[in-house]
Order: C-alpha cells, then sequence, then structure tokens
C-alpha cells in the first residue's frame, strides 16, 4: 500500500514536473542516497524479521488453502504470498473498495481482533461456484444479498478454521468469526493511527484471481512480538517434528474417515422396469453366489471378499488383499 500523499501533495508533484522545476529523469539517475524522516506517530513497530516470518506462516497457511478449498468449491485453487507491509489502519481501510468482505475474527488468547479481507471478485466466484455455477465473477461490483452473505460467511468460517495449524508453531490459537462486515467503515477494531501487518495472499479460483488480505494489529499481536522470528520459528517446528511428528500424523490418518464399498455385481435394466421395481422383486446381477466380490475404498480397488452374514448385519470376509503393482 505504500506512502499516501496528500492531494496538496500530489498538485505540488505535478506543478513541479509541468513548469520544468522537476526533471524526472535526474531523479531517476540520481546515486544520492535516499533519506527518509522518521515519522514518529506511526513507528516502525514490525521489523522486517516479523513479516519474514508471517510470510513463513501464510504460505503454510496458503498450502492449506489450496489444498481445502477445493474440496467445497470443485474447483483448481492456486494461492501464494503476494506481499507483505507495514501501515496504518486508516491506510489499509482507505485503499479497499466498496463492498468489501471482511470477517472480524477473534483470536484467543491473543486480546483485540485480525481482518480477513477477501477481493469482492473472489466472493462473486466462490458464491457462483457453491451454487452450482461454473465460478464466473461478475463485471460490476453490486451489494450482497442475505443468501449470498450466509454463504461467504461459511467460506470464511472454512478459511479461518486453518489458521490453527500454520500458526501452533508460536501459539495455539482459537479463531472464532466475530462478525462479517460489507462496509470498512463498520469494522473499525482499533484507532485509525495504529499500526498493523497487512499479508496479501493472491488466489486464484479457476479464471477468476484476486487477493485476501490479513489485517494483524499490533495491538493483537504484542504479547508474542518476540516469537516472531525466523529462528524460534524453525526451532519449535524441529523440536515438535523430532519428538511427536509421526505419532501426529498417523493420529490424523486414524482419524480421516474413507468410504467402503463391496460390488455385489452389475446388471443393465430398462428404465421402466427400474421406475416399476416393489420390495421382493428380483434383480439378475452378472455374478454368481460364491464369486469374490471386489471391495473399494474410496474408488480403489483393494481387497476381494465372500458375501455372508455377522449376526443380524450383512458382512463380506476378506480373502485377499489386492497390491498396487496389481
Amino acid at each position: 500500500m505504500g506512502e499516501v500523499l496528500s492531494q496538496n501533495e500530489i498538485d505540488n508533484l505535478l506543478a513541479a514536473l509541468s513548469t520544468g522545476e522537476l526533471d524526472m529523469d535526474q531523479m531517476q539517475d540520481s546515486n544520492e542516497k535516499q533519506v527518509k524522516n522518521y515519522d514518529f506517530k506511526r513507528p516502525a513497530k514490525f521489523s522486517k524479521e516479523h513479516l519474514r516470518t508471517m510470510e513463513i506462516i501464510f504460505e503454510h497457511y496458503g498450502r492449506l488453502l489450496s489444498t481445502n478449498l477445493p474440496v467445497y468449491l470443485r474447483r483448481n485453487v492456486q494461492v501464494s504470498v503476494a506481499s507483505s507491509e507495514t501501515v496504518t489502519f486508516a491506510e489499509f481501510t482507505t485503499a479497499l473498495s466498496n463492498p468489501v468482505i471482511m470477517g472480524i475474527i477473534t483470536m484467543s488468547p491473543l486480546a483485540g481482533n485480525v481482518i480477513m479481507d477477501i477481493s469482492p471478485n473472489l466472493g462473486y466466484a466462490m458464491i457462483d461456484r457453491m451454487l452450482g455455477g461454473a465460478g464466473d465473477s461478475l463485471d460490476k461490483n453490486r451489494d450482497f444479498s442475505e443468501i449470498e452473505l450466509t454463504i461467504l460467511e461459511k467460506m470464511i468460517v472454512i478459511c479461518m478454521n486453518l489458521l490453527r495449524e500454520p500458526w501452533k508453531n508460536v501459539l495455539s490459537i482459537n479463531p472464532v468469526l466475530d462478525r462479517l462486515e460489507t462496509n470498512p467503515q463498520f469494522a473499525q477494531i482499533i484507532a485509525p493511527n495504529d499500526m498493523v501487518a497487512i499479508v496479501t495472499l493472491n488466489l486464484k479460483l479457476g479464471e477468476v484471481e484476486g487477493f485476501m488480505n490479513m489485517c494483524l494489529p499490533f495491538f493483537t499481536l504484542e504479547d508474542i512480538m518476540d516469537k516472531l522470528n525466523t529462528r524460534y520459528w524453525y526451532a519449535n517446528m524441529q523440536e515438535k517434528r523430532d519428538e511427536n511428528y509421526e505419532d501426529y500424523i498417523e493420529s490424523l490418518i486414524r482419524r480421516v474417515d474413507i468410504p467402503i464399498k463391496a460390488v455385489l455385481g452389475k446388471s443393465v435394466v430398462s428404465v421402466g422396469d427400474f421406475a416399476n421395481l416393489q420390495t421382493g422383486d428380483v434383480i439378475r446381477l452378472d455374478s454368481h453366489v460364491d464369486t469374490e466380490l471386489s471391495v473399494y475404498v474410496g474408488n480403489i480397488r483393494k481387497f476381494t471378499a465372500l458375501p455372508g452374514a455377522s449376526k443380524d448385519n450383512y458382512a463380506v470376509r476378506v480373502t485377499s488383499v489386492i497390491r498396487e503393482e496389481e
């Protein structure tokens, strides 16, 4: 977002260029060391090390988004960290369009709130995709309806819950969506002159591309600023990986639900016969009673089995395991 010039500064700059007092070529060719005045009203509370650590955190977050969002949107999602910078909260809100999609999130046990801002074109594409469309955006922005806001709130909750894992090496957080705003004037979570860190993610949903901005106030991160350095982040990550990483991954895999189905056989019937099926009708399959069945894990043929019963339930008894090379 950079430095914001006032209207008088812009007019004076244009006047100097038009009268020849200021030569653009000389400005570009000058080798003089550029000196920037330090503004004590807006101190640099975030160092480059802090911003770099947050970039690493949100690179991890971007990988989670690109893996999890396609499950809901049924569309390829590409995510990358575009930039990170420090600005005042007023500069952040001034740069936003209207309407916006802003999720106000509390990150307990941290104080205050953070803001998740999603570009409207991405919001329209997500809504279109969730309602069965191709995932196209709109040519012109408009206000969101109540139904659309409900869908967007669900998507922001999904994105918000993915914040837990990337921040785990710094602090175990419990993000909760406080509210959803579409007007930046109603998202005044801190004073306008307070400093915030902005991490911008570039999201590409099919052919639609836009930005997701994470606004992290200094007030919220103040208690953990000493942990926002790459040395602490990597050391903590390595310690957890050495001690519990394999057990942690195994525990996650054990909790995964995978559909398993045993195919008794196949048959071809007409639509009329299918529509007139009644209780007690017999359908002739292409397999015999004593033929081994194919058991699928997901969509992969993994076992063969024989049909039978266990107490009062139908069951199959696995007879062989189909290896990957088979």
